[in-house]
C-alpha cells in the first residue's frame, strides 16, 4: 500500500523489486515479469490515486466531508446514481492513502472525513515518468484518462458507462489496451497461457474452448506458447468465443492469418446463458480457459459450473484474472472498469464473491470448490507475494474436471 506519511505532491520514488519476488515467480518465463513492468505497475498506482485527488475536486466531494460520511450519504447528499456507490468507493480508499482522508470501520462500514487538503496532483509529471519507462503504458494512460472523465457525468446520471466506453469514442482504447504490446496487460495473457501449458502438456490430444476472447491477445500468448513447447500438432480444435460480432471480427481477421492451418473457430459466447443452447458441446474439451472474463459473469457458480460442463473429465479450466491481493484493496485497473454495468451489477455472495469486480485469490479457491472443480489452484503464490509486493494483481486460476464431478 501507499505509505500516507510518505505521499508527497509530485514526487515518485520506487525502488527495485524485491529480491524475493524472482524465487515466487521462478515458474515463468523471466521476460514476463520485469523490472520495467514492477515500475509501471507502481507509476499507475500512483497515478490513479492522483486521479482520486482531482475526482475530490471534480465531484464536490470536499465540502460534504467536513464530518463523517460514508459513501452512501455522500451519494445521496451529492445527488448521485446509487450504482455510482463502487467507484465513490474506491474514490475515496485511494484518498485515504494520501493521508487527505481518514477512515473509520465499524464491522462492515466505513465512514471518511477529511483530514487536509490534498496537493495538487500532477499527472502530465507522472505520465511522463510513465511513458519513459516504457511507451506502451501509454494505452493504460489513455483508457484511465477516458475513463477518469467520464465519472461526473456518470456519477450524475447524465451519461452511461457503458455506451461512452464501449461506444465509438472508446473503442479503439480498448484495442490498445487489450494488446499484448502494453505489459501492463499482457501479463495476464502470460500467466494464464503458461499455466494453461503446463496442464495440456500431458494430453495426446487437444481441443481448447477459450471464453471472452475479445481481439485475441490471450489467445495469440497461448497458441505462441503450445508452439514453443511443440504442442500445437496435437491440437484438433480450438474454439475461441466472444460476444462483441466487432472484437470476433478483429480476432478473426489476425489469427486466421497467422495461423491459416491450426483448427481454429470463432462463435458468439453468452456467459450468463446456458452454454450448451449456444453451440458449444455439454462435455468434451480439454481445457476451457479465459483471460479477464469470468468475474463479470452475472452469477459467477452458474458460470464456473456451464466451465465445468463443457469439460471433459480430466480437463481443466484456467482463468488468467486481475486479483486482488487482499479484501477491500482498491487497485488501479478498477478506474476503467466499475463505472460499467457489466462489471458491478453482478450477483454477490458473502462467501466468494462478497463485491463486485475484481477477487481474492481465496475467494476464487472457494468458488471453485462450490463449483466442483478439484484441485483449485492460484498460480503464482500471490499471497506469498503480497507480503513483500502488495501490488502484484496477476494470477491463474486453475480447477480440474474428476470423474466424481461430472
Amino acid at each position: 500500500m501507499v505509505n500516507a506519511a510518505a505521499f508527497g505532491a509530485h514526487k515518485f520514488e520506487t525502488g527495485p523489486s524485491h529480491p524475493r519476488l524472482a524465487d515466487y515467480l521462478k515458474e515463468f518465463p523471466p521476460a514476463i515479469f520485469s523490472e520495467h513492468l514492477y515500475q509501471s505497475i507502481e507509476l499507475m498506482e500512483r497515478y490513479s490515486i492522483e486521479v482520486a485527488v482531482n475526482l475530490l475536486g471534480q465531484l464536490n466531494l470536499t465540502e460534504q466531508l467536513g464530518g463523517w460520511r460514508s459513501a452512501d450519504e455522500l451519494c445521496r447528499l451529492c445527488r448521485f446514481q446509487p450504482r455510482f456507490r463502487l467507484a465513490l468507493q474506491w474514490i475515496l480508499a485511494r484518498l485515504v492513502e494520501t493521508g487527505c482522508l481518514e477512515v473509520k470501520v465499524d464491522g462492515e462500514s466505513r465512514a471518511y472525513r477529511l483530514r487536509k487538503m490534498p496537493s495538487e496532483p500532477d499527472l502530465t509529471h507522472l505520465r511522463v515518468l510513465g511513458l519513459n519507462i516504457d511507451p506502451g503504458n501509454a494505452a493504460t494512460f489513455d483508457l484511465l484518462d477516458l475513463a477518469a472523465s467520464l465519472y461526473p457525468a456518470v456519477a450524475t446520471g447524465q451519461q452511461n458507462g457503458d455506451e461512452n466506453l464501449f461506444g465509438p469514442q472508446g473503442i479503439p482504447f480498448w484495442l490498445n489496451y487489450f494488446n499484448n504490446d502494453n505489459l501492463t496487460y499482457a501479463v495476464n495473457n502470460w500467466v494464464g497461457a503458461a499455466a494453461a501449458a503446463n496442464h495440456l502438456a500431458s494430453q495426446p490430444r487437444l481441443q481448447i474452448l477459450e471464453v471472452g476472447a475479445g481481439t485475441g491477445s490471450a489467445t495469440e500468448i497461448l497458441l505462441h506458447l503450445l508452439d514453443e513447447r511443440g504442442l500445437l500438432p496435437r491440437l484438433e480444435r480450438y474454439l475461441i468465443t466472444e460476444p462483441n460480432a466487432y472484437f470476433r471480427r478483429c480476432n478473426q481477421r489476425k489469427l486466421a492469418a497467422q495461423y491459416p492451418n491450426l483448427p481454429l473457430e470463432w462463435a458468439p459466447l453468452d456467459l450468463n446463458v446456458p452454454w450448451n443452447t449456444q453451440e458449444i458441446a455439454s462435455a468434451g474439451f480439454d481445457l476451457v480457459y479465459a483471460v479477464n472474463v469470468m468475474h463479470i459473469s452475472k452469477n459467477l457458480l452458474f458460470s464456473l459450473n456451464q466451465a465445468r460442463l463443457a469439460l471433459g473429465v480430466g480437463g481443466w479450466l484456467v482463468l488468467g484474472e486481475c486479483l486482488r491481493p487482499y479484501e477491500n484493496q482498491p487497485i488501479y485497473p478498477e478506474l476503467m472498469f466499475q463505472i460499467l454495468d457489466s462489471f458491478s451489477s453482478v450477483e454477490t455472495n458473502p462467501e466468494f464473491r462478497p463485491n463486485p469486480g475484481f477477487l481474492t485469490a481465496e475467494q476464487w479457491r472457494r468458488a471453485f470448490v462450490r463449483a466442483d472443480l478439484r484441485h483449485p489452484k492460484v498460480a503464482p503464490n500471490v499471497e506469498a507475494i503480497r507480503e513483500i509486493y502488495p501490488h502484484f494483481f496477476t494470477g491463474a486460476i486453475c480447477g480440474q474436471k474428476t470423474a466424481t464431478a461430472a
